[in-house]
């Protein structure tokens, strides 16, 4: 991994990703006893940040690939179906069968086909190796995979520029965090092109193995059996290609409960009249309910999806 991959990917996206807005409002700061910077990715084509590692992976595949398999609770499935149907290309995605209505219709809708398994029987991974060498196809992981950490660091190329457009300098930047693709993508931009914006994870708690490994120094897995409302980022370890980028360039992390995530996204939608997803607003939450762990003027907030269904959104603004 390194940032010319990054910006390739950028490059591959121009005019496919949108340049998601860094949006502000004066009660979120006073909340926050510091300026919040939220960068809108629940606005991002599909919902989400993964419409663009699901661009930069498929882009990059042989233009004779016969089909695509992702892996997904939901919004990378729709980044991936995206993109392969804007190539022509058949895509299947495993999805598991209590992911939010919302993700798995949003991926019918992308035209991919969607096979279902139960998240706490089955090996997500063993399936899907199985299923792409039945059906010969290419398997595009959610997050570890070098052209997915790639088109995810694109979002850090538009945070660098747009934070220095701001006057921001030096500043946490909070990235919702499961298996790390996005936050290694942006520390690995960062670093190279705003090495004063430090990134910091931000997970639920019982689902913080991300922090806990960067403080180890090594993997670590969460215990089984927990459950999340914050179904997007609940991965069990970091992944064997992000956790180094996240051990060279990230803080430590942070973690927040599902109900303080849940009270993010009932802010961020009278503020800033945005829609987010409980594992989408996890950094807004970190923005606002952990300001002691926090160190400067400014952070920056990454509010990385909005595929939420209407009744968990109506959960959020009923909190």
């Amino acid at each position: 991994m390194n940032i010319d991959m990054i910006r390739a990917a950028a490059d591959r996206a121009h005019g496919a990703i949108r340049r998601t807005p860094l949006l502000s409002a004066p009660t979120l700061d006073v909340l926050a006893g510091r300026r919040v910077l939220v960068k809108a990715e629940c606005l991002q084509h599909t919902g989400s940040f993964k419409a663009r590692g699901g661009w930069a992976a498929v882009t990059s595949l042989p233009k004779d690939s016969p089909g695509i398999l992702a892996m997904s609770s939901g919004n990378h499935g729709q980044g991936v179906a995206r993109a392969a149907a804007n190539c022509g290309l058949p895509c299947v995605v495993l999805m598991p069968a209590d992911a939010p209505r919302a993700k798995i219709e949003g991926t019918h809708a992308w035209g991919a086909e969607v096979v279902l398994y139960d998240r706490l029987r089955d090996d997500r991974n063993a399936l899907g190796a199985r299923l792409a060498e039945q059906r010969g196809l290419a398997l595009i992981p959610p997050f570890d995979h070098p052209e997915v950490i790639a088109g995810q660091g694109t979002t850090g190329l538009e945070i660098a520029a747009q934070a220095a457009e701001e006057g921001v300098g030096r500043a946490d930047v909070l990235v919702c965090c499961g298996g790390g693709g996005l936050s290694a993508g942006i520390a690995l931009a960062l670093a190279a092109e705003a090495p004063g914006l430090r990134v910091r994870t931000v997970e639920p708690q019982g689902f913080d193995d991300v922090a806990r490994s960067i403080e180890a120094g090594e993997p670590i897995l969460n215990a089984p059996g927990g459950t999340t409302i914050c179904d997007a980022i609940m991965t069990p370890t970091p992944g064997r290609l992000t956790f180094p980028l996240l051990q060279a360039h990230c803080g430590p992390g942070l973690a927040v409960t599902d109900e303080e995530a849940l009270r993010a996204m009932a802010l961020a939608f009278r503020h800033l009249r945005i829609v987010l997803e409980p594992g989408g607003a996890v950094s807004l939450a970190a923005a606002l309910f952990r300001r002691d762990q926090i160190d400067g003027e400014a952070v920056i907030a990454v509010a990385s999806g909005g595929n939420v269904d209407p009744s968990v959104f109506a959960r959020a603004l009923e909190a």
